[in-house]
């Protein structure tokens, strides 16, 4: 990383220059984000996650941008074009767009209507006209250009072909390309239209079809929204500034009177901009607004994902999951507390009385033979009524039944990291292990799974998806080093995501643990194939030994930390486990004491934090999702009730909310709150748990609309079904119209397994 770049760096991300050189430093030297934010305090300042991935990501894309300035200028050099002047210019250069505007005159060049001109020997009248001297008649002048045999026939087609070569030098003007790049970015507007006989087609992108809007001003899903229905051949889509305004200021810089010489620059001018300039511009314009959206749309995927895999764990419990099906059956797996797969079998509730008594008959053993301490159930088809089932069972010890978001799991199922955990399992029972795995910790499941399958992402095949990828593996590396991972129980997959690990290290940690037995201490690490001093230093303090003889083993302060706490034990005349299990002995520690030349108080404010909860996870207490009895499909809700829900996705426009009928509904940006909303992650996050309000039902397109405006909350009232005579002196019914009916109260709880169970 170039140290030049570390001032620029650091004003545009308001930190100290010391920060950025410290944390550039420890990326050269192969540290993770992770580590650097956990165990580095001291060299960075205490930057969090996000600083120090942002300062990684902008000194790489400096670095590019000094890739391409040492290319540009080789290629100059080699080709002896490269003047005092211009080498000035691109040393200046501070974008990769004022970069290629400057290298634009001299790069190779297909055959062009300018070059074919040139070849034509015009190059000198083209000259001649554009300094539009006074009394200049190029027509006049053209005469002597006239050549049958380099094909120029008369003066008119000379003058035509100087316009081409004029046209050219305006196109390629690096100041002209950058006042055009300031009017795109502030006056371009997007304008798509249907393209016709593609209404019907089209019919998802109706909003569409006579759309115009500010490119600097619209939204990440609007872009990728019209950019899509381009694509599907749907919509014609331009982006461009008001014409005159463009022309104005080309002519202003270019044509100098109004003799007959500015007259053919003019027209050259206007050529240049409708021919070759417009097109360039919209064509960077456009790359630059995908650009934007893109960033916007991964920002939301990965804010979403980092709240689906923290979500909290029920943590380790006998499970019995429940693959709801109803043409095939549910499929069944009972899985003890460390997930393994004890039984599997799959049962009938939509056939005849005599089979669904039998599956009630066969849950309730199954509960007991495998001692299962919580039912989950997928959200899937069937889902609510498979939990009503279960729930009337009446199943011993008060079982929780949980309702489990199953996105993502018939991905799983079907992956290579399934079959290899599941050889000879059919599919569909993979599911269901999947579904019973999430419940009790969910980021350990989530992390076999492609991030772009577990639902939580917006227009997330359209974007780059080198950038999605790289963020989603981001916040995936985030997430797992915060919680920390248990090396004896951990998947391949998540020891993957280790600080300093990756597939083949997860591999032979793996190998070691089958071999040898579990890892009894962390010194012991050291002893897996190509896990050097370095990955050890990085990976070590976020794996935890649990039944280690050093307590610290299975607690977040790193190795390199453990004398300190030796010290601090000894000088209180203690054990380190003393240490873990006293609050009144680590009051006496006094922190002040310990601090080093490279150990500050962030660092000790850490270990004794962790010396209080060891191992401790950050993510929250567990809190199942409840919906209402009675509404389990989507012809069950009515404008005005009031239900419990789940967030299951953020967008830029909205939240959609799970409520418990197989169809998420949304909640728009405009009723997620009384006040004015800019970004919907203000007022909710993925898998919070809301009261909302139906607004309006479509049971045609599946679509619910929902408010979680406070105006929202009153007692839900049955509906009038008459339509009421007008109020004596009030106004008529139609004038009424739009105002909030009162809501009609939910029906009664229908139990289709009711009259089976005695309910």
């Amino acid at each position: 990383m170039m140290e030049q770049h570390y001032d620029k760096v650091a004003g545009e991300l308001q930190i100290r220059l010391q920060q950025v050189s410290a944390t550039a430093r420890l990326i050269e030297e192969g540290c993770t984000v992770p580590f650097i934010a956990r165990y580095r305090k001291e060299a960075t300042g205490s930057l969090d996650e996000v600083a120090i991935t942002s300062i990684r990501d902008r000194l790489a894309q400096l670095e590019e941008l000094e890739r391409r300035r040492e290319s540009i200028l080789k290629s100059l050099e080699e080709r002896e074009l490269l003047s005092d002047e211009l080498k000035e210019k691109i040393l200046a250069a501070e974008t990769l767009s004022t970069l290629e505007d400057l290298y634009l005159p001299f790069r190779p060049k297909r055959r062009t209507r300018a070059t074919v001109a040139r070849e034509k020997g015009l190059e000198p009248l083209a000259a001649l006209i554009f300094a539009q001297q006074e009394g200049t008649d190029p027509v006049a002048e053209a005469a002597a250009f006239v050549d049958a045999e380099k094909g120029v026939q008369s003066a008119e087609e000379a003058v035509a072909g100087a316009r081409d070569i004029i046209a050219e030098w305006v196109n390629e003007n690096d100041e002209a390309r950058a006042k055009m790049r300031a009017l795109y970015n502030e006056r371009g507007l997007f304008r798509s239209r249907v393209i016709q006989g593609k209404e019907e087609q089209g019919a998802k992108y109706r909003d569409y079809f006579e759309w115009e809007e500010s490119a600097a001003k619209a939204p990440s899903h609007r872009v990728l929204a019209v950019r899509r229905g381009e694509k599907e051949g749907v919509l014609d889509l331009q982006l461009n500034p008001p014409e005159e305004e463009a022309l104005a200021i080309l002519k202003a810089d270019f044509v100098k009177g109004a003799g007959p010489a500015s007259m053919e620059v003019e027209a050259a001018v206007e050529d240049c901009y409708r021919r070759l300039l417009s097109y360039s511009m919209e064509t960077e314009s456009r790359s630059e607004t995908k650009k934007r959206a893109d960033a916007e749309a991964i920002r939301v995927f990965a804010r979403n994902l980092r709240e689906l895999l923290l979500a909290p764990p029920l943590g380790r419990k006998n499970v019995l999951a429940i693959d709801p099906g109803i043409r095939t059956g549910c499929k069944i797996t009972c899985l003890d507390r460390q997930g393994k797969l004890l039984h599997f079998e799959t049962i009938n509730l939509f056939a005849s009385e005599a089979t669904v008594s039998a599956a009630a008959s066969r849950v309730r053993a199954l509960c007991e033979e495998y001692h299962a301490e919580a039912v989950a159930i997928g959200n899937g088809t069937a889902g609510r009524e498979t939990e009503a089932f279960v729930r009337g069972l009446g199943l011993p010890g008060n079982i929780p039944v949980i309702m489990v978001n199953e996105s993502g799991a018939s991905v799983y199922s079907a992956s290579e990291v399934a079959r290899a955990e599941f050889p000879d399992l059919d599919v569909s029972y993979r599911g269901a292990v999947s579904i019973g795995r999430r419940l009790t910790d969910p980021l350990a499941e989530l992390v076999k799974i492609d991030p772009k399958s577990i639902g939580v992402g917006q227009y997330q095949h359209d974007v780059d998806q080198q950038n999605l990828k790289d963020s989603l593996d981001d916040v995936v590396v985030s997430c797992v080093n915060a919680v920390g991972v248990e090396v004896n129980t951990a998947s391949e997959q998540l020891l993957t995501y280790v600080s300093g690990l990756g597939p083949q290290l997860a591999r032979n940690m793996i190998a070691f643990r089958n071999e040898n037995g579990p890892f009894a201490s962390r010194e012991q690490l050291k002893k897996v194939p190509r896990l050097g001093p370095k990955t050890f230093e990085q990976c070590a303090g976020f794996l935890r030994v649990k039944g280690s003889e050093n307590p610290l083993d299975a607690s977040a302060v790193h190795p390199e930390s453990y004398p300190i706490v030796e010290a601090m034990a000894k000088d209180l005349g203690c054990e380190v486990s003393d240490l873990l299990q006293s609050d009144s002995i680590r009051k006496r520690i006094d922190p002040s004491r310990y601090i080093t030349p490279t150990v500050g108080l962030p660092t000790l404010t850490d270990i004794l934090s962790e010396l209080a909860k060891p191992g401790r996870d950050p993510r929250k207490e567990f809190e199942g999702p409840m919906f209402t009895e009675g509404v389990s499909a989507i012809g069950d809700l009515r404008p005005g009730m009031r239900l419990p829900g789940v967030v299951t996705n953020v967008a830029a426009f909205g939240a959609f909310v799970d409520v418990g009928v197989h169809q998420d509904g949304l909640v728009h940006v405009s009723q997620l709150a009384d006040r004015f909303v800019k970004d919907p992650h203000e007022v909710v996050k993925v898998n919070q748990k809301v009261t909302v309000t139906v607004l309006d039902v479509d049971p045609v397109r599946n679509r619910i609309s929902l408010s979680m405006k406070e105006q929202g909350e009153r007692p839900v009232q049955k509906e009038r079904r008459e339509k009421p005579a007008p109020r004596p002196g009030g106004k008529p019914f139609e004038q009424n119209r739009g105002k909030p009916r009162k809501p009609e109260k939910p029906a009664p709880f229908n139990n289709p397994f009711g009259k089976l169970l005695g309910k």
